[in-house]
């Protein structure tokens, strides 16, 4: 307790003499995320001068009103815990919702929220925000998935699962489970909802980076699951599955991922769907041939359970004005869509969806039965005797 508040101390005092003779910027830390307010002003333009910080891996940005939007830009750099330096500034994605039903929209403490970005081990921070109207409340988030015990992570074989309801089931694929990549479940208060059976599979991608190694994966699972709980107020993370660029599959929110869970990924659609979610930004980047296979072995795999054709089509009513449907509106989507489809945003990254119709493809091929190959001959070879 006393190395506690001596390193708080200091990392107030450093805060302080960032920002001069301006009020503490600091406003709490609890459970490996550090909040940072950012000072009240000019309602246009908001900003937090560079400062060092207690330890952080990702971040993002939240406010007070969750049914409010950051009509605007948020940037940040970051300074490497390792060498010192600052970063480049960096754009947050300023598209995230909360649900539209269940209790992550109900339980209190719930927050407007940027979408976090993965900066890697810094210990400095410094923001600008930009807006015709911004929201009251601005805080910075800096996650540090690594602050607690060491996480040994495994893959979880497949194991034994019902039959698929369709004809041609595809095997369940290898899953890291959240014991694995160190999920606190002591941070989950209420049980997981259930939905009906799941009619689609949305495709997202984290945003962020893609400047990192695989052996990093769990703890950019593990600070998005704190970011999620902690920072937007969540009861859970919001995804289902999320894979790194090495094709790893992580389990997302509790409650089996066999079962039809109510997530928090798409605003308006949460209802009777799933979702991947790919750990960076294709926006820019292309995905490798890894992350096509996995997010298609998932998706036919999820539907598969249901019998479900993943390269079809299927009819979703929208269950909330979003800003591209209205609320009871029908809409025709692919069985496996990107969140774009669906509400107004760049996620999964113009590459990641472009890939759609191969991921697809390969989705609808993973229940079929493999032809076995003509055994090969040798032309060479001697006729048999007796011709």
């Amino acid at each position: 307790m006393t190395r506690l508040l001596l390193r708080t101390a200091v990392v107030t005092a450093l805060a302080l003499g960032a920002l001069g003779p301006a009020r503490p910027a600091l406003a709490a830390s609890s459970d490996g995320v550090h909040t940072l307010r950012v000072p009240d002003g000019d309602p246009h333009d908001r900003a937090l001068a560079p400062r060092t910080t207690e330890p952080f891996s990702l971040l993002g940005i939240t406010w007070d009103d969750p049914h409010e939007a950051l009509d605007g830009t948020a940037h940040v750099r970051t300074r490497s815990r390792d060498s010192g330096a600052w970063s480049a500034w960096r754009p947050l994605e300023t598209d995230a919702r909360m649900p539209e039903t269940g209790p992550d929209r109900a339980r209190a403490g719930v927050r407007g929220a940027t979408q976090p970005l993965w900066a890697g081990p810094s210990d400095g921070v410094q923001v600008r925000v930009s807006g015709e109207r911004l929201p009251e409340g601005l805080r910075v988030e800096l996650v540090d998935p690594d602050g607690g015990p060491d996480h040994a992570v495994h893959v979880v074989e497949p194991g034994v699962v019902p039959p698929a309801a369709g004809p041609l089931a595809p095997d369940r694929p290898a899953v890291t489970d959240r014991s694995a990549w160190g999920a606190d479940e002591s941070l989950v208060k209420d049980p997981p909802t259930y939905t009906g059976d799941t009619k689609a599979v949305f495709v997202h991608h984290t945003a962020g980076t893609n400047d990192y190694a695989c052996s990093e994966s769990a703890s950019i699972v593990r600070g998005v699951f704190l970011y999620h709980v902690m920072s937007n107020g969540w009861n859970d993370i919001g995804y289902h599955f999320l894979v790194d660029k090495c094709g790893t599959v992580f389990e997302g929110r509790a409650g089996g991922i066999d079962k039809p869970v109510l997530g928090a990924h798409a605003y308006g659609f949460n209802t009777d769907t799933s979702s991947v979610s790919v750990l960076g930004d294709y926006s820019a980047m292309t995905a490798n041939a890894a992350v096509r296979e996995s997010v298609a072995k998932v998706a036919a795999w999820k539907l598969g359970l249901y019998g479900i054709d993943p390269t079809g089509t299927v009819v979703l009513t929208a269950g909330a004005d979003n800003g591209k449907y209205e609320l009871g509106e029908k809409v025709t989507m692919h069985r496996i869509s990107g969140h774009r489809d669906g509400y107004p945003t760049e996620c999964p990254g113009q590459h990641l969806y472009d890939d759609l119709p191969q991921i697809r493809t390969l989705a609808g091929d993973a229940g079929n039965p493999t032809e076995p190959a003509p055994p090969q001959t040798d032309p060479f070879a001697p006729e048999p005797s007796g011709r």
